[in-house]
């Protein structure tokens, strides 16, 4: 094939950013192809860079370096070939559906009697006849975003890029929309060469795409690229997409690592700093439990997302959780409960808490924040001067959200106490 057979060309993009001292690398070396008739997924867990990459293919933001070529030739600025679909509705709630759609147009510059038929067409085309006239408050969530694919799909543009467009939706609106899209691509009703769709759901990549890029955080970057060889329609039940699920599960899985490559290093501190994974900490004893009335405490990741009804994304993380707290350990697409995490998982309320709070206090960003508190006046410190130290390490938004997790997993512990409205965290009595 040659080069000028592709659609889109990145060439060893980087994006960093140089908030704090340290630059924070989001994407590095990341280089992908694209052609005319493929309906591409962009999979990875939250935080890899994905939407980053939208964003750059799209010429909404440069890369730090690297190529970005569109038909062989050098991107610069918006991208007037591609266009996106975002997963928040983004209507102007004082038009019509008609008038949303037809502003795209009339941002190209196609006089009015060229949109209102153009628009009419396209509605009619995404199921959207009859409600012409509606307001987007007067639609369901779905029904909104079929708008945001009309007014996407009305200017007919080269490549078609979706930005986790089923995320807001509620599970039964999301599938309807996922077969109806699927529908119009596979059909030729769509007029778009090429489809590039970002997404943390596994399931929904396969369901979809023809080819999937999946991505890795910390920082991202491409770790396996392959083609999805199933015919429309794909049914989840069937053993060839299963197998095909469950390989981008253990992919994404991993294994687990020695300790202290697992743990990493504290702020500061030579090496990487291992982030910790936002879950919600009620959710970690219901999969602990669920692992340990598992024969041999074993379980395949793919089949545990289906019995405990969780994202794979929200799995991903949970389990990333369970690795670093030493409660469980993942290798060849299986999670396997420790005998601590099956000591964990049979304790009481109150033995949850002292086992949780001792495996917290083996991680470096724990052990980080407990020695800035134990040297400030008080063991305390405001938030705001604890965040500005973690900026030195993480861009300030990863900063917040990285604070944000170790002051919960530090309050459940009981080893740490946040009084709002001061804005203060405490070191709690045998909290260090």
């Amino acid at each position: 094939m040659t080069n000028n057979d592709f659609l889109l060309e990145l060439k060893d993009v980087n994006q960093v950013y140089a908030a704090g001292a340290r630059p924070f690398t989001a994407i590095k070396n990341f280089s992908l192809t694209l052609k005319e008739g493929e309906f591409s997924a962009l999979l990875g867990p939250s935080g890899c860079g994905k939407s980053t990459l939208l964003r750059i293919i799209t010429g909404l933001q440069p890369p730090t370096s690297g190529e970005v070529l569109y038909r062989n030739q050098p991107l610069i600025g918006v991208n007037p070939h591609a266009t996106i679909v975002f997963q928040t509705f983004a209507l102007f709630p004082w038009l019509t559906v008609q008038e949303n759609v037809e502003l795209a147009l009339e941002a190209r510059g196609l006089p009015p009697r060229l949109r209102a038929s153009r628009t009419l067409e396209i509605l009619d085309r995404v199921g959207l006849d009859g409600f012409e006239n509606a307001y987007p408050r007067e639609l369901s969530g779905g029904m909104r975003q079929k708008v945001g694919f009309a007014r996407a799909i009305a200017v007919e543009p080269e490549l078609l890029c979706l930005d986790e467009p089923f995320s807001n939706l509620d599970v039964l609106s999301a599938e309807t929309l996922r077969g109806e899209l699927l529908e119009l691509w596979t059909s030729g009703k769509l007029p778009t060469k090429a489809i590039l769709m970002v997404t943390h759901n596994i399931e929904e990549a396969v369901f979809m795409a023809d080819r999937i890029v999946v991505m890795e955080k910390d920082p991202g970057r491409l770790i396996m690229d392959f083609n999805v060889d199933l015919s429309h329609p794909r049914h989840r039940k069937d053993l060839d997409f299963e197998e095909v699920v469950d390989k981008v599960y253990a992919l994404l899985a991993g294994q687990t690592q020695p300790e202290h490559e697992e743990l990493g290093t504290a702020p500061g501190e030579p090496g990487p700093t291992r982030r910790l994974p936002k879950i919600p900490i009620s959710d970690l004893p219901g999969l602990m439990e669920h692992l340990e009335k598992a024969t041999d405490h074993r379980h395949d990741i793919y089949a545990l997302a289906d019995d405990i009804k969780v994202g794979s994304d929200q799995l991903l993380s949970l389990i990333e959780a369970a690795e670093l707290l030493g409660f469980a350990t993942v290798a060849k697409g299986d999670i396997h409960l420790t005998p601590l995490g099956e000591t964990f998982a049979e304790a009481s309320i109150i033995g949850r808490k002292e086992i949780f709070a001792a495996r917290l206090r083996r991680l470096p960003l724990f052990k980080w924040l407990t020695t800035i508190l134990r040297a400030s006046e008080k063991n305390q410190q405001k938030w705001e001067v604890v965040q500005a130290a973690l900026e030195l390490e993480f861009h300030p938004e990863e900063a917040q959200h990285q604070l944000e997790i170790v002051v919960d997993w530090g309050r459940y512990a009981e080893l740490l106490s946040y009084d709002d409205k001061s804005r203060v965290i405490f070191l709690e009595f045998g909290g260090a």
